[in-house]
């Protein structure tokens, strides 16, 4: 998928999440945890298999890794958590969204400084970026429910990531 391509995709996908949750949504463990880890597994495996960073390459994934946790764990502080029905919800604040445009900013200035010190773009893939920032706000608003101690939303059978991640029929009965 070109670099443009994949930039409008993940760009699209993240303004759905953000108004779905902004809207208020159940918060649900697999939906919370699996896109984060699925994302920054296609950003390491790329890393890993095409890129094979090393030295001051090296450096810049690590630190741009640690950043977007960070920002993602400030950014999982700001939804506001709350019980409905028996089971966790969450609802993104304003907070939320001055975190994600911190986030947007710091990536941005993160990025140019990579690209001064002559960093190619390959070494800091955009699905690492947001899979670990994601990652983080997923931990602290994991951290956050349990201290609640309400269970998260059941799944929800109409869900595209229940009708990607299901086993067939036959697979339940053994």
């Amino acid at each position: 998928m070109s670099g443009i391509l994949l930039t409008l995709v993940v760009a699209g996908l993240i303004v759905a999440v953000v108004v779905r949750r902004f809207l208020g949504e159940p918060l649900n463990a697999r939906n919370l945890f699996v896109p984060p880890a699925v994302l920054a597994g296609i950003g390491v495996h790329g890393l890993v298999n095409d890129v094979r960073p090393s030295g001051v390459h090296l450096v810049w994934v690590v630190s741009i890794t640690v950043v977007g946790l960070l920002l993602g764990a400030l950014r999982g502080a700001t939804p506001r958590l709350f019980v409905r029905d028996g089971h966790l919800w969450q609802r993104y604040t304003p907070w939320t969204v001055l975190v994600w445009v911190l986030s947007a900013g710091t990536n941005f200035g993160l990025g140019a400084l990579a690209t001064l010190a002559g960093v190619p773009e390959q070494v800091r893939p955009m699905t690492l970026s947001i899979g670990v920032s994601l990652l983080g706000e997923a931990i602290a608003l994991g951290l956050r429910a349990r201290a609640i101690g309400a269970p998260y939303a059941p799944e929800a059978d109409d869900s595209l990531l229940h009708h990607l991640t299901r086993r067939a029929p036959a697979d339940r009965d053994r």
